[in-house]
């Protein structure tokens, strides 16, 4: 795979918490629950597709989306 075709690194922002076994539902992505009620989605996105996939998920739960970030190499191994 080419470093253009390179998966890319995001994280998803929503207002409330998921239940990290939603995981599965999500592409397998970590999701974290932070103190202020915030749940962190991050992992590879394999294309823009597939990251409109995952925005749409969130959509259809009614999660509030606050931020879509893709990660540096540099912010990865944070």
């Amino acid at each position: 795979m080419s470093s253009t075709q390179r998966e890319q690194v995001y994280q998803l922002r929503v207002k409330g918490h998921l239940d990290p076994r939603w995981s599965d539902g999500f592409d397998g992505l970590i999701i974290t629950l932070e103190d202020n009620g915030d749940s962190l989605l991050t992992g590879p996105v394999a294309d823009q597709a597939a990251l409109y996939g995952l925005l749409k998920r969130l959509r259809d739960l009614g999660l509030p989306l606050l931020a879509v970030n893709r990660l540096t190499p540099d912010q990865e191994s944070e």
